[in-house]
């Protein structure tokens, strides 16, 4: 009698479990559309132009990056939980992707034009022309390494000649969460429009650059560590929950310097770890013998 009555209740909490890795997809989604209002908000107010204007939309800019940050622990957290519970659903799979693209592919963008080079160059000339078509590609490489990521998930073998087989230790291309960290993360740095510095022109076009750059590295077949296996071993939880306590206080004091840090490091150890394997020395073929 006493296992009949607790059998409800447990299916009920099996179900609740569900719900949970959702409620942060849609924090993530949340967060993203928090980041494309103060984007358009600081839009409006950098061509008010006056000092306080100014100073308001650089309020509204390092909100809406902060926004993105946001979304970047929630997005690491729903995929987590989900494994964590074995509570992955497909439409949760296909959800979370939906609302990567806006919250890290469309919000990240707007925020970079808005914040940068939208505003520092002048409307309708080739710089901004350019600007405006290395925003969409940053959006449509985005895309791509999302459905790549997805398809490589669900058929973890070699797709066709030349496709890398799924590594589950890494991503494969730039994660578009890690993209939209590092555009996150200097805005945060540095929020004021680039409007009002007199070499508007020089950092706008180092803006398009790393714009245009991320979205190369998100489409690219660089190696990314993806740390699904911290905490795994048996010594490892204790030096993980110390680390990240250690990390979570340097970013609650110094929050504009560890982000960049952070974001800029991860996006650059791929790069890093390529070109130490291409100079890696070879080892020299054995030369033939007669015995042989």
């Amino acid at each position: 009698m006493e296992s009949t009555i607790d059998q409800p209740e447990r299916r009920g909490l099996k179900k609740g479990l569900y719900l949970i890795p959702s409620l942060f997809t849609a924090a993530n989604v949340l967060m993203g559309f928090f980041a494309l209002m103060g984007a358009l908000r600081g839009f409006q107010l950098v061509f008010i132009g006056t000092d306080a204007a100014l100073a308001a939309a650089a309020v509204h800019f390092d909100e809406a990056a902060i926004a993105i940050g946001w979304a970047v622990l929630f997005d690491s957290l729903d995929g987590r939980i989900a494994r964590m519970t074995k509570t992955t659903t497909e439409i949760g799979v296909q959800l979370d992707s939906i609302a990567d693209v806006v919250t890290f592919g469309i919000a990240p963008t707007i925020l970079a034009y808005a914040w940068g080079y939208g505003a520092a160059l002048a409307d309708g000339t080739n710089a901004h022309k350019i600007g405006w078509f290395i925003s969409f590609m940053y959006l449509m490489c985005g895309g791509f390494r999302l459905a790549r990521f997805n398809v490589q998930s669900t058929r973890p073998r070699i797709l066709a000649e030349g496709t890398v087989k799924l590594d589950k230790k890494s991503f494969i291309g730039l994660p578009i969460p890690a993209a939209a960290a590092v555009i996150a993360a200097i805005i945060h740095y540095n929020p004021k429009p680039l409007v009002e510095y007199q070499e508007s022109l020089l950092y706008s076009v180092l803006t398009m650059a790393l714009v245009a750059a991320l979205g190369m590295l998100m489409v690219s077949t660089i190696r990314y560590s993806s740390f699904k296996t911290a905490g795994t071993k048996r010594r490892s939880p204790r030096l993980l929950i110390l680390a990240v306590a250690a990390m979570a206080t340097l970013i609650w004091l110094y929050s504009r310097y560890m982000l960049l840090i952070l974001a800029v490091g991860y996006a650059s150890h791929g790069i890093l770890f390529r070109l130490l394997a291409l100079f890696r020395r070879k080892p020299e073929p054995r030369p033939i013998t007669e015995l042989d």
